[in-house]
């Protein structure tokens, strides 16, 4: 059984069977037997059925937003970005997935040589609860305007969202089994991934999810595209313009309530601004206002379950029994719901958790330290490699130091870090590994053929 529960006030919202085993090798084989016939499809319709998504979408924004709202906190202004955001992914792949995968010729001694793109077949996708339709859609999209068909074992917190996905898909005149859900548990998924009609696992979560799956997949020689963790660092260095930069390092860090792998976690600054940055962080912080995410006075709504609330509190805690200082927040609100405040720890030192691990919650971990060389030093000291920002007025130093001296899949300058349908997405290191978005992930569950004609 998976419930649905609002954060907001703990109440059960709904309740939902599990599949069984024989309801999931039914819908595997039901989507197995779709790609046979939607891989044959021309991409003038899967483009028009896609552009269907896109409307729909749009159109059903403010409801889409009301639920993540109730089943998972998320503010309904963010939330109806959210949902825009998957309608432009979808619009996208509608306009440019043809083109991405067109015959690459290639000159050789052959009469002729290319590398035609083919789809591969039903691909798993096992997505979090934090971006309950972007996760989704962004896998989606180019995977089925590729010619693939898709099963989706969602975050057991949000069995609505992903019930109501697969209705979408449905609605917007894609055939039934062509995107489906799986109502299961984390126990079923290695079963889902080793049968025989899956031909590869794209996962969006933890890295020890991701290492998990990426060892169950690699037992059976199935392709993987992982994005994990991040404990994005951001540099302020001596001449950035502070007041800009705290208010764009407080986005950064409350969007979601913090709950975001590419959330900006650490904040890196050199000495000599140190304080003046903090002054202007910490009133960015402060100026975030908390509570029930469909009161539109909210900008901050809780975090998606209690055990993870408690779990921040706990790594903060941490941090402060080793010797960090809380300047804000850093105490459970007396009130229903799994809130926690805009937080920021100082006095950040290696052993950690505030410094060596993902704190997925409005908490900011602010560093301190002397010069911009060791600002990149201490950025790169992290098993992660998600994203990461350097802000600077001096924009070539800037681009230099985002392009070649900071070890991430996806770094900005003067801005926070963000996903862009237009842009490959992913990270280095135990961020995980493959990219989504763009023409590069597209063609990450394809087959490139080599065709050659002598």
């Amino acid at each position: 059984m998976m419930k649905s529960i609002n954060p907001t006030t703990g109440e059960t919202i709904n309740s939902f069977e599990t599949y069984s085993e024989k309801g999931v090798e039914k819908i595997i084989n039901a989507a197995d037997k779709c790609w046979h016939s939607w891989q044959k499809t021309s991409f003038s319709h899967r483009s028009q059925i896609m552009q269907n998504l896109a409307s729909l979408l749009k159109s059903k924004k403010e409801k889409l937003a009301h639920l993540m709202a109730i089943e998972m906190g998320k503010v309904k202004k963010e939330g109806i970005a959210e949902i825009e955001k998957c309608a432009w992914v979808c619009d996208y792949y509608a306009q440019n997935a043809e083109s991405f995968l067109e015959n690459e010729l290639i000159k050789t001694e052959a009469k002729k040589s290319f590398v035609s793109y083919q789809p591969i077949g039903t691909i798993l996708a096992v997505m979090p609860w934090n971006f309950p339709f972007w996760q989704v859609f962004r896998f989606a999209a180019p995977t089925i305007m590729a010619g693939n068909t898709a099963v989706l074992k969602h975050a057991s917190n949000v069995p609505g969202c992903a019930l109501e996905i697969e209705d979408l898909f449905r609605e917007a005149g894609f055939p039934e089994n062509v995107f489906r859900t799986l109502l299961i548990g984390s126990r079923q998924v290695e079963n889902v991934i080793k049968h025989p009609a899956i031909k590869a696992v794209s996962l969006t979560g933890s890295t020890p999810a991701g290492k998990s799956v990426a060892s169950i997949a690699g037992s059976v020689l199935k392709k993987c595209v992982l994005e994990l963790g991040g404990s994005d660092p951001y540099l302020i260095l001596k001449d950035a313009n502070l007041e800009e930069a705290a208010k764009i390092c407080a986005t950064g860090r409350l969007l979601n309530a913090g709950q975001s792998c590419i959330a900006a976690k650490r904040f890196i600054v050199v000495d000599e601004v140190y304080f003046e940055f903090l002054e202007h962080f910490t009133h960015e912080m402060n100026e975030a206002h908390f509570g029930d995410p469909c009161d539109p006075e909210t900008t901050m709504g809780p975090l998606a379950r209690e055990d993870l609330r408690n779990e921040l509190h706990n790594q903060v805690v941490d941090s402060v029994n080793k010797g960090a200082e809380v300047v804000i927040g850093g105490e459970i609100p007396n009130r229903k719901g799994a809130f926690y405040p805009p937080t920021i720890l100082e006095n950040i030192q290696p052993g950690m958790p505030a410094y060596d691990e993902e704190l997925f919650g409005p908490v900011a971990a602010v560093i301190r330290v002397k010069d911009e060389k060791e600002a990149i030093k201490v950025a790169n000291d992290t098993g992660f490699g998600l994203g990461a920002a350097v802000f600077t007025a001096d924009i070539k130093k800037g681009e230099n130091i985002a392009e070649i001296q900071l070890e991430a899949g996806c770094c900005f300058v003067n801005d926070f870090v963000k996903s862009d349908p237009r842009l490959p997405f992913g990270g280095i290191k135990e961020s995980g590994y493959g990219r989504e978005l763009s023409s590069f992930g597209i063609k990450e569950f394809m087959n490139a053929k080599t065709v050659v004609v002598k």
